[in-house]
Formats: structure tokens, C-alpha cells, sequence
């Protein structure tokens, strides 16, 4: 109960009210129910489920009833289950990606290289083996300081050796191989990597495969939500069944750009990725709950990166048939 106050507090002083009232008032529109009412349930809903006023909107808390509401994983019960399954000890291992790299070199699928301990003579060589990379600082979050480089010329050394010089001054120390994506992920989408954020967790010696969402590019070269992409939810045998949603709450049953329906889309290799991370989830067992970033390339999955702070992604109230949440699935292998 404590640590249920200390969460809630440390919310209302942090809390964008302006996002919150204006949130508030597009609920009150579409559900026609009054602004006060609305302000007043979200109160409550924080109260009571630790639900942000971005939950209450995105898993439609305004059509449930207390009993499904109870369902939903919250912001508030995802930091609860991070606190007890996630080992702050070891959450240094995901948050840099060169000790991440290093850590599940095995299950990475893909070369890479760090810029840190690299001299110009290996950064040629992994050039001229890898004429096309990916660049990134190793601290780095949302895709932010991530860019894509081609050599043209990769037997050129001087010209090699300008870019070793730069993307140190840049401070992108962590070098990659461009990953080429499944052709059916590219006719998606094909200027972004589309991936998946595929959650496990650990237990009693074993890895277990929670759930997974693709995101999709849309009209950028990322596939983030933050930055203008968008989500949806693959099924266990690796179908996707529900639209996209967008950071404006729009759907999209149909990609708006390639015309690529969207709904009814199969992930290729779906199940060699949930077997792969699966196996992730049994390197550091400190960190329980794990959201790994999966790519498909034409080869099979790729592990890009994993996250000791999964974020919140559940499908909507109105794209279940009983408007339950992901939670009595979670109850299945931890005790929340």
C-alpha cells in the first residue's frame, strides 16, 4: 500500500494537466458524457488502478466496469511488477547497448562493433564486409542518435577512416549491420524496420512467451510510436487481428501509405522468434520481465535490443469480445 501512495504521488506531481483535461474533454465528446464526470473518473481510476489518463483514454477505462477495469495493466502495475522482477542491479546490462550486445551476442543474429575499443583498421574491415550500417549512441533511447550510413566505395580507406573519425565525434559508438527485412514486413512497410516488442518472462528456470505487437513505419524511417508510427497485436500463431493505433488515436485497418491490409497480416518466422526469445530470457534471470525489440530479416529474427522497462501494450476494451485485459494472462506466471 506504501508503495501504491509513494507511485501515486510521485504521478500527480509530474502530471501534464493539460494533456490530462484535454484528453478529459475528447472522451467527454465521443462518449457524450459530461467533462467534470469524466476529470472525476480519471481520478478515480488513478486511485484505484494506477491507471495515467493516457490508460484510461487508450484502453477505453470510460466503457468499463470496475470488474473489467481490474483487468487492464496500468502504468502503475507495470512499475509494480518491474520493482519485483527487475533486479535494478542488473538493469545496467539492458540499458547499454554495448553491454547488451555483449551480454546476448549469442541470440543476436547480426555483427556489430564498438567504436569504443575499435581501431580504424577493424572498423575497415567490418566496412568493407558491411558496406551499409546502422550507427547509434550505446546510451541511446527512441531511436533518437540512430542513422544509417552506405559506403560507397568501401575499399576506399581515407574516405572509411573520415567516417570512423566522425561517427566517434558523434559519439555513436555502437556499429551494426544494416538489417534487410523479411520481404513480406517490406511490403508492409519497407522505409523502416518493422518490429516487434515480443515480452517474456522469466521463471523457474525457463523463459515463457507473454505476448508480442508489431510496430510499423508510417511515412518515417523508425518504427516508433513516438515518432509517428504505429501498433497493433499479433496473435500466438503470429496473425494479426486487430487494427493499428496511432499516438492520435487513429486506427488503421489497411497500412495508409503501401495500401497493405494490416488486419489479417501474418508475421513470417513468428514462431522462431517466440522460441528465440524465449531462450533471451533464461541469460541474466535477475531481469524477470523483459520486452524484447525483434526484427525479421530474410534470415530469421533478429534480437535489436531488450528493455528491463517494458512499456504498457494491451489490445482496447472494444477489440476484445469480454473487455478483459492482459492481466489473467500475466497471472498465469507471476504473482500480481
Amino acid at each position: 500500500m506504501a508503495r501504491k501512495v509513494t507511485y501515486m504521488m510521485a504521478r500527480i506531481l509530474k502530471m501534464n494537466y493539460f494533456k490530462m483535461f484535454k484528453i478529459a474533454g475528447a472522451v467527454s465528446k465521443k462518449c457524450d458524457k459530461s467533462f467534470i464526470g469524466v476529470v472525476k473518473d480519471m481520478v478515480h481510476c488513478g486511485m484505484k488502478y494506477q491507471a495515467g489518463y493516457y490508460d484510461y483514454q487508450e484502453f477505453e477505462f470510460y466503457n468499463l466496469n470496475e470488474e473489467q477495469r481490474a483487468t487492464f495493466l496500468t502504468r502503475g502495475k507495470n512499475n509494480a511488477i518491474i520493482i519485483k522482477y527487475n533486479d535494478k542491479a542488473y538493469m545496467d546490462v539492458f540499458d547499454d547497448k554495448i553491454t547488451f550486445n555483449k551480454k546476448f551476442n549469442d541470440y543476436l543474429n547480426r555483427d556489430w562493433l564498438d567504436l569504443n575499443t575499435a581501431s580504424a583498421e577493424e572498423f575497415q574491415n567490418f566496412i568493407e564486409k558491411h558496406s551499409t550500417i546502422i550507427a547509434k549512441p550505446s546510451d541511446g533511447v527512441g531511436g533518437i542518435g540512430v542513422d544509417k550510413y552506405r559506403v560507397k566505395d568501401p575499399s576506399d580507406r581515407e574516405d572509411v577512416n573520415k567516417l570512423y573519425e566522425l561517427l566517434k565525434k558523434r559519439g555513436q559508438n555502437l556499429i551494426e549491420t544494416f538489417i534487410t527485412q523479411h520481404p513480406e514486413l517490406n511490403r508492409l512497410y519497407s522505409k523502416s524496420v518493422n518490429t516487434m516488442r515480443m515480452f517474456t518472462f522469466y521463471k523457474d528456470g525457463k523463459g515463457y512467451f507473454l505476448q508480442a505487437i508489431l510496430k510499423i513505419g508510417n511515412g518515417g524511417v523508425v518504427d516508433n510510436f513516438s515518432s509517428g508510427g504505429m501498433y497493433t497485436f499479433v496473435e500466438d500463431d503470429g496473425t494479426v487481428k486487430v487494427p493499428a493505433i496511432d499516438k492520435e488515436d487513429k486506427l488503421y485497418d489497411k497500412h495508409p501509405l503501401t495500401g497493405t491490409e494490416i488486419v489479417g497480416f501474418r508475421v513470417p518466422m513468428f514462431n522462431e522468434a517466440v522460441e528465440l526469445v524465449e531462450k533471451a530470457a533464461t541469460v541474466v534471470p535477475q531481469i524477470g520481465y523483459v520486452g524484447w525489440d525483434v526484427a525479421i530479416s530474410e534470415n530469421g529474427p533478429v534480437i535489436i535490443e531488450g528493455n528491463s522497462f517494458p512499456g504498457v501494450f494491451q489490445k482496447r476494451a472494444s477489440f476484445t469480445d469480454d473487455k478483459t485485459g492482459i492481466i489473467p494472462k500475466y497471472r498465469k506466471y507471476m504473482d500480481i
